[in-house]
């Protein structure tokens, strides 16, 4: 089962998706509140599941209505994916993957993790 991971930064307070085997599936920004960061938690628990994916690497891709999944090529060449909110706003972003097929497992894994994740605070 995975879980939001909430830890204080800097700058503010950020999340983790972690799957059950302790791998980080997803990042979110850093927002300046607890609620403020909670409230992204939620939108990735409602998000998630019903998102479509928009796969940018393939030509002449279709594009989707928010929310969504993109999946995108950074400029290292790695496949990373990111989830946008109803507003356009990325809620959640991946690390780079060295595959497709690997990226596309990290998109299955946060749409079967978020819903039922935990919220559960960092350990110092």
């Amino acid at each position: 089962m995975g879980k939001f991971v909430v830890k204080e930064v800097k700058t503010g307070v950020r999340f983790n998706l972690v799957a059950g085997n302790g791998e980080v599936i997803g990042v979110s920004e850093v927002y300046t509140t607890a609620a403020a960061c909670n409230n992204g938690i939620e939108s990735v628990k409602k998000n998630a599941p019903i998102a479509p994916v928009e796969d940018q690497t393939v030509e002449g891709f279709e594009p989707e209505k928010c929310p969504k999944f993109e999946i995108y090529t950074d400029k290292a060449g790695e496949f990373r994916f990111r989830l946008k909110a109803r507003n356009g706003e990325i809620i959640l972003a991946s690390e780079g993957y060295s595959s497709k097929p690997g990226v596309k497992n990290g998109v299955e894994s946060v749409k079967r993790n978020a819903p039922e994740a935990e919220v559960v605070k960092a350990e110092e």
